[in-house]
Parts: structure tokens; C-alpha cells; sequence
């Protein structure tokens, strides 16, 4: 393809406020795009082989606009047929984007690769996809604008939960997200920047989001020591969005432990009977639950005062309420979300739920109901029933719904002759 000879935009030029207007503008690029074929399924394979030939181009502000428009294409849409035979030439078209992009064209590339690992969901590709993947994005995480490391966190979480094979390679990810957390962790001081509250954030929640996978832990006693210490100090001098994310790992963290997924182990915390037989991990974290609950306590009633973005507050004091109901009345949060009329709501009721739905929730932003209601990786996370209609052509669900109609006539007109018949006899008594 040759040298690019476009000036490359730098990283330091690129606002948070770009990223924000990613999804809706590659709305718009997609559907003027589409408007302009005829509105069947030939006319939209068409646009998106138009979308990926542009990813061969030279001139970045093509590329980003084939970006856009297999963003919100995939957003929008289950393009698992699409992907059947162009996964490969896809995934790697986005990480040439990552490695010679400007900071838009990498936030795009990495929100287009975290799509192309969900709608592959449980295929074989995933893995591949998350191998070839996380070289690249752990060389861009390293350095860049908040915008560009948010986004390639986001990546590398999604890419490692769908791709992931087993905790160890999950582990491995999580220690890169960990060195993003706390530099100082780092065996070489000095090679990570330190992060801004943003990406603060955004590391905590994907950290959180993969550890809802645990199934296992061999990170040693010195390693624990540091991670709750750590997530305890945000909690006392973090900013609000710091404190809450650091907040939401910790709950994930003792929801694991109580449930015994760290050892054979199955007692409540709360029981100091037979400490010795314990873990030392567990032992120590014991130890701090009071502090934590203590901590936790304060932040779930914080009083506001002028100036204050309330919003915020509140969403502090939300959110510590449940981490104190859950610590000390051992209560866990429940949350139910609508999705149609068939499917009808998806229930969580763990805080291991809740963190994977409001991760998922955000990465697929106006895409999270249709992926939801369609894409078999999410009835899987779930445990929802797939509609019956998914997969049909519109003249097929116009079929299915006239037979569904017909057989709702018939159970309707059987309630009726039994109800009459059932009126009849009560009437035939009442005369004898």
C-alpha cells in the first residue's frame, strides 16, 4: 500500500469531546450512506464492503469515515453473516488503523475491533482476534491523549472477555489494566504515564469487568496486600468517579470471596471460627472489612454543599449504599432492565451481573438493546431466551406473526366456547 504521505494528527490534539461524537456521527455518515440504496440486505453489503476498501487507503480521513460507518453498522446491526468470511481481513485492517492512525482514527478502530469480538460472540475467531490484538493495544495504552486510552482499555477488556480461553490469559490483561491503575506497580518506574482521573476510571471498570471471570487466583499474598490497600486509598482521596469506580471493585472482590470461587472455602466472612485453616489472602481481607465498611458508610451519606455537581453526589451515595448493604447486611443489588415485549426484562441480581451489564451498557452504547434482544453471546451472559423472530427476513416474520395471530384466534375462541359451556351447565343446575 506504500508510505502514507498525510500529516498525522497528534494525540495531544485530540479532545475527549471527539471520542463522545464518534457514535453519533458515524450514525449519521452511515445512514446517508445507506439512503442512498435501495433498503434491502444486498444494498447494505454493498455500503459495508465500500467501508472496509477504504480501510485500504491512504488518506486517514477516508478511513475514518469507513470506520464510522462499520461502527454504527455493527452497532445497529447482527452482522455475523458478514463477518463469516472477512473477520480476519477486518481485524486486521482495524489494528493497522490503531498502529498508524491519528488519535480519532484509533479510538474508532478500537471501538470497530471491540465490535467485531462481540458479534463474533463464541466463534473460534475471538481468540485469534484477542491474541493478534493485544500486542498493539498494550504499545498504544502506553502513552496517548485520555481519550485514546480509555477507548483501547475498552478494547482490551471486551476483546479479552469474549476471546479469553482461561484465567491465566485473562490474568495476563488484567495486569497491564493493574499497571495502568498503579504505575508504581511497574518493575520499570517511569515507562507508564500516570493516569488522569478519566483514565483512572476507565481502568478501574474494565479491571472490575474482567474479574467478574475469576475462576481462580494464584496472585500472591503480597499482590492482594497492594490491590485492596490501594482501591482503600481511592476511596478516601480519590475524585467522586474514582471513588465510585474503586468502589464497585471492591464489591466485586468480596462478592468472589464469599462465594468461595478463591478456595474450597465457602464460610461466611463474618465467621472467625477456624481462621487458621484460612487462607492468608482471605485472612487479610477480613481484616479489612470493617475499615472498608466504615469507609463506605461515610461516602453513602456525604453531604453536598454549594457548588457541588449533585448528579455526582448522588450517584456516589447510590452506589456506596448498595456496597454498604451488600458488606454489611449482605443484601446484593438487584436491577431489572426492559428489553421487548417477548424477551421482558433482563434481571441482575449480583454485583458480578451488575458490573458486566453496566460495562456492556456502555461499550454498546445505543446498540446495547439490539445486541441484546439478537447476538447469542449476551443470552449466553444473561441467560436470556432468544426471540423466536431473530434471524428472519421480513417477509418471514410477517409469516410467523399471521401464524402466532391465528393460533392466539383459536386459543381466544376456545376460551370463549368453554366459558359459555361452563356458563350453560351453571345455568342448567340453577333450573333443576
Amino acid at each position: 500500500m506504500g508510505k502514507r504521505k498525510q500529516k498525522k494528527v497528534g494525540a495531544d490534539q485530540f479532545d475527549s469531546s471527539d471520542a463522545d461524537s464518534v457514535s453519533s456521527t458515524s450514525t449519521a455518515f452511515y445512514d446517508l450512506t445507506l439512503s442512498q440504496e435501495p433498503e434491502i440486505v444486498d444494498s447494505q453489503e454493498f455500503a459495508l464492503e465500500k467501508y472496509l476498501d477504504a480501510l485500504y487507503e491512504k488518506r486517514g480521513s477516508t478511513r475514518e469515515k469507513a470506520l464510522m460507518g462499520l461502527v454504527s453498522a455493527f452497532e445497529g446491526h447482527m452482522l455475523d453473516h458478514f463477518i463469516e468470511s472477512r473477520c480476519n481481513t477486518l481485524l486486521h485492517q482495524y489494528l493497522n488503523s490503531i498502529k498508524r492512525g491519528s488519535a480519532r482514527e484509533i479510538c474508532l478502530a478500537t471501538r470497530a475491533l471491540g465490535f467485531l469480538a462481540i458479534t463474533a460472540g463464541n466463534g473460534e475467531s475471538t481468540h485469534e482476534i484477542m491474541e493478534d490484538s493485544l500486542p498493539p493495544l498494550s504499545r498504544t495504552l502506553v502513552s496517548g491523549s485520555d481519550a485514546v486510552r480509555t477507548s483501547v482499555l475498552d478494547c482490551l477488556a471486551i476483546v479479552t472477555f469474549v476471546g479469553s480461553n482461561n484465567w491465566e490469559e485473562t490474568e495476563s490483561t488484567m495486569k497491564i489494566i493493574w499497571e495502568i491503575i498503579h504505575p508504581k506497580s511497574l518493575s520499570k518506574a517511569g515507562t507508564i504515564t500516570k493516569p488522569s482521573s478519566a483514565v483512572l476510571v476507565g481502568a478501574l471498570s474494565t479491571w472490575s469487568f474482567l474479574l467478574t471471570t475469576l475462576t481462580g487466583w494464584r496472585v500472591d499474598l503480597e499482590m492482594w496486600i497492594e490491590m485492596i490497600s490501594f482501591l482503600c486509598n481511592l476511596l478516601e482521596k480519590g475524585d467522586r468517579a474514582v471513588r465510585i469506580a474503586a468502589g464497585e471493585a471492591i464489591a466485586v472482590i468480596f462478592e468472589i470471596v464469599m462465594a468461595g470461587k478463591l478456595s474450597s472455602i465457602t464460610s461466611d466472612l463474618e465467621s472467625t471460627e477456624g481462621i487458621p485453616s484460612k487462607p492468608k489472602y482471605f485472612i487479610y481481607l477480613l481484616s479489612w472489612k470493617e475499615k472498608i465498611i466504615s469507609l463506605v458508610s461515610e461516602l453513602s451519606m456525604e453531604a453536598g454543599g454549594k457548588g457541588i455537581d449533585k448528579k455526582c453526589l448522588n450517584a456516589q451515595r447510590d452506589t456506596f449504599q448498595k456496597v454498604w448493604d451488600y458488606l454489611k447486611e449482605g443484601e446484593h443489588p438487584v436491577t431489572s432492565l426492559k428489553l421487548s415485549k417477548k424477551q421482558g426484562m433482563l434481571t441482575t441480581s449480583t454485583w458480578t451481573e451488575l458490573i458486566q451489564l453496566n460495562f456492556l451498557k456502555h461499550f454498546l452504547g445505543g446498540g446495547f438493546l439490539k445486541h441484546a434482544q439478537d447476538n447469542e453471546l449476551l443470552h449466553s451472559i444473561f441467560d436470556l431466551t432468544p426471540d423466536a423472530e431473530n434471524g428472519l427476513s421480513t417477509s418471514q416474520k410477517r409469516v410467523f406473526r399471521t401464524c402466532e395471530d391465528k393460533e392466539r384466534s383459536q386459543t381466544l375462541k376456545k376460551d370463549r366456547q368453554m366459558a359459555q359451556l361452563r356458563k350453560g351447565a351453571l345455568l342448567f343446575s340453577g333450573e333443576e
